[in-house]
Parts: C-alpha cells; structure tokens; sequence
C-alpha cells in the first residue's frame, strides 16, 4: 500500500507545551511540531523562530503574554524553510535576523519552498490565506551578532557554526544560563530533515561548534527540551549518528533506490517510530545522493519535484 504523501495524513493536532528553561526564557514545544521560543531583555523581547502562519504565530504570542507583556523587539530566524519564517508578521518586530546566507536563500527559493512545504505539511499552515508573502530579513550576519538584553541579563548571541541543514543556520546562545536554541542543526527525539543539507560538514565540523558552546539545556527544531549536560550530549550524538548513518548507507549504494532502502532498514529501528521520520527521508536520500555526486549545492524543492521524488522512492 503507497504512504500517503509526506506528512499530508497527519492532520491531528498536537499538544503544545511551553516551558520556562530560566528566568525570562521560554521554549514552547509540541510533539515534534517544529520548536519555538522567547528571551525577556530588560524591557523587550527576543523570539526565535515565527512558525508557518500569522494565525499559528498568534496562538504561539498568546500563551506567551500569560508571561511577559513586553515589546518583541527582535524577531530570530534559524533558516528560510517556510515552517519557520512565514508567521513573521505576526510579532510585529522591530528587527528581523538571519544569517546573510538565509537572506541569499529566500531570494533564490523562498517561493517555490513555501509551495513546497505547503503540500508536504498542511496541518502546520493554519490560516494560510494570512500569509502576506516572503518573510525579508532587516538585518544579517556572517559570523556573529550580539544582542545586549540589558540590566544584568547578559547578551545573546546569534552565532553562525557552518554548513548543516542548510546553507544559513543559525543558533541562539545565552551564556548566562547555558540555554541554547539550535534550530533544525540538532533535533531530541526527533527526526531529522537534511533535504537542503550539506552532510558532511554538518556531522564533523558544525556539530563540533554547537557541541563547543558547552549548553546545559537545548532547544532543537523539533521535539523535546534537552536538559542537562547529558541530555544535551546525547542530542548532539543522535544527531550526528543519524547523519552518519545516512552517509554509510548511501555512499555504498550503487542507486538512488538502493540507497533509500539501505538507509531506511538501517535507520527505522532506532529512528522510524520518530516525527517525520518516513516524510523526511526520501528527500534525505535524494539530496545526500547528489551531494555524493558532486552537487555542491541542494537543488530547489519545488511541489512537483517533491512528488517526483516521494513516488519513486517512498510509494
């Protein structure tokens, strides 16, 4: 029997939890829907990530003013995928960053990933009509940029750590409490999407440079909070095995087929029972295919493409 397309079955909704990881810093989290959070400054806000509507994004700001009533003065993007950055224009910020990579990327493919997600994740985009269109950056990086919250609250640091789930990731760092948000670069208990990866450098280098900040609590993309040092450590492993993983099994196969079915029956025991696990990997292996085979950069993922790729491998 063929899988119904990526995620487009999955229409129930998820239970939503919103956690103070600190004073003044909240992360909401929702069974493997894609992570959100919040920093207090002295008097304003900064929020990470937007979700996929302003409507989802509402929801989102709703239950953060049962905390804080605070100006939201900067609005973080980790990437350009479209479940992150089109319910921008509900936060009503006053600075929207990303990494100047990011910029470059919603420029190139920002239209044809939102078509794209679309189809593959209806469920997300609540409201889709309140989308007002592309989400613009009004101010980049290349390396880092620091956001001074005032008072005795320290800095927050938006820090570039190289190529990994795409081209522009960035991660949010709060020294003072050893919180980091790090976007789709590590997911806990969740599966990852590499479709727009670049995989080797993300499991050795840009792993490295995420595991050497030293955070004592993580917020990934997707699932749960990781606490402590151990937690966080293990994040970062399944994070890195995953990847490792698919390089192996890819890289010895001898087609594009082949290779799915390899890293699907070396994957599934550990990982298949995860959010987005049988979604996400055929365009894992599509993209890693290429890159074994010297396509430096991902190709654009548009809906038709999609469909292409889920028909010959997943169906």
């Amino acid at each position: 029997m063929a899988r119904p397309f990526a995620s487009s079955a999955d229409l129930g909704e998820k239970r939503q939890s919103l956690e103070v990881l600190a004073e003044g810093v909240y992360a909401l989290t929702a069974e493997g829907d894609p992570n959100v959070g919040a920093i207090e400054g002295e008097d304003f806000l900064v929020c990470f990530e937007a979700l996929a509507t302003p409507v989802a994004a509402r929801e989102w700001l709703d239950r953060l003013r049962a905390h804080t009533d605070k100006p939201i003065r900067y609005l973080v993007l980790s990437h350009y995928h479209a479940v992150r950055v089109l319910g921008a224009s509900a936060f009503g910020a006053d600075v929207i960053v990303t990494h100047d990579n990011t910029r470059a990327l919603i420029a190139e493919r920002g239209e044809e990933d939102w078509a794209s997600e679309y189809a593959r994740m209806p469920r997300l985009f609540k409201e889709p009509a309140s989308i007002p269109g592309l989400t613009w950056p009004t101010a980049t990086f290349s390396d880092r940029f620091t956001i001074d919250l005032g008072g005795d609250r320290g800095d927050l640091v938006l820090a570039y750590c190289g190529r990994g789930h795409t081209e522009g990731d960035l991660v949010a760092w709060l020294p003072k409490h050893r919180v980091m948000f790090a976007g789709d670069l590590v997911e806990s208990q969740a599966a990852l999407y590499t479709g727009d990866a670049f995989h080797r450098d993300w499991s050795s280098g840009t792993l490295d440079e995420v595991a050497s900040f030293g955070a004592r609590t993580l917020v990934g993309g997707r699932g749960a909070v990781a606490r402590g040092e151990r937690e966080v450590a293990a994040a970062i492993a399944q994070t890195r095995d995953f990847l490792a993983v698919m390089l192996r099994e890819t890289g010895a196969a001898s087609t594009l087929k082949e290779a799915f079915e390899r890293t699907h029956r070396a994957l599934e025991p550990r990982y298949g029972s995860w959010p987005i696990f049988e979604h996400c990997l055929p365009f894992n292996v599509s993209r890693l295919w290429d890159e074994l085979h010297g396509v430096e950069r991902p190709r654009v993922w548009t809906a038709e493409r999609d469909r292409e790729v889920w028909d010959q491998l997943q169906s």
